[in-house]
């Protein structure tokens, strides 16, 4: 594969980093159509894939911004390639719903459908859904579904960002497609936490280099002293790590190729970026603890998106039953 973007992903990873500096919201990335770069051309969007996915994912986590890309994204590129038109134009961003109480992602959903007068219902309890919102995508044992305004319990999360366990009782549902779907969403959302996560680790490694250039102590750059460079070494080499694997991911899903083994080693990585972190807190020293310091929104970030995995652990079971 060829890991160089080409123009139209570098325009577009150039114009998410200009948004993003000017503090971006989730308004200021709708304006610029960073939203729905994934929604089909007929229905008002880009039309892009996977690739381009990561490629704004990752500058969302290179400062850390609390916006809902992520569900947008995963959710417009799902309903592209499993909705129809009508259903494309309807859901130009919304989330998704993919994780159960008790369960891995990889696991088949437990979350029962039931044909009834035409139509389905939805019986079972969704965790972790990120931004819930009017639409949500739920996976279930017969599909895709999209549900309307689901009930909604709140949950905390580590960045503060909204979160929710969705509580489904009969509840009436519209399907969008089959197995293949349900499969297809999980690929989609584990190389966009990949994603997001690689540019939380590259934020945050960024951060980390400059103050141990500048920060002295016995009269020297922290980065003159030989431990300090080591660990700040440990670093990269887990980002460089996550890279590959994140950007092999995405590439296979754009070609179509199998990506499963590259998604979970990518997921796997993703846990030890938060490991990592641990690192750079401890080269800040006390600032590193400090909440109103930049770096505390990149801990948070990749602890949360460690978990929207399952963790580390999780990978690893994943990784040897695919193996």
């Amino acid at each position: 594969m060829d890991f160089n973007l080409d123009e139209t992903q570098q325009d577009l990873r150039k114009l998410a980093a200009e948004v993003l500096a000017r503090e971006g919201d989730e308004e200021r990335l709708r304006q610029a159509g960073l939203m729905s770069v994934c929604v089909p051309e007929e229905a008002g969007g880009a039309g892009l894939g996977p690739v381009e996915l990561a490629v704004v994912l990752r500058e969302v986590g290179a400062r850390a911004a609390p916006v809902p890309a992520l569900p947008a994204l995963v959710s417009t590129l799902t309903l592209a390639r499993y909705g129809t038109l009508d259903q494309q134009r309807r859901h130009d961003g919304g989330t998704l719903a993919l994780r159960e109480p008790g369960r891995a992602l990889a696991d088949p959903p437990s979350t029962a459908a039931r044909a009834v007068d035409g139509g389905w219902t939805l019986t079972g309890r969704k965790v972790s859904v990120p931004y819930p919102g009017a639409a949500v995508l739920v996976t279930a044992d017969e599909g895709l579904f999209l549900v309307e305004s689901p009930a909604t319990a709140p949950e905390y999360t580590s960045t503060g960002e909204p979160a929710a366990t969705i509580v489904l009782d009969a509840t009436p549902a519209e399907r969008i497609a089959g197995a293949d779907a349900v499969t297809g969403a999980r690929r989609l959302f584990m190389a966009a936490v990949a994603a997001q996560a690689s540019g939380v680790l590259a934020g945050a490694l960024e951060l980390t280099t400059e103050y141990i250039r500048t920060r002295k102590q016995f009269g020297r750059a922290l980065a003159e002293f030989q431990a300090v460079t080591m660990q700040i070494a440990d670093v990269y080499i887990v980002a460089r790590a996550l890279d590959v694997a994140m950007w092999s991911s995405v590439w296979r899903l754009a070609e179509g190729l199998p990506a499963d083994q590259d998604l979970a080693l990518a997921a796997y990585h993703v846990g030890e970026a938060w490991k990592a972190l641990y690192t750079c807190q401890h080269l800040h020293g006390g600032l590193g603890l400090d909440v109103t310091y930049p770096l505390h929104r990149y801990f948070a970030q990749a602890k949360h998106l460690s978990h929207l995995l399952g963790g580390a652990d999780a990978q690893l079971d994943l990784i040897g039953a695919l193996l």
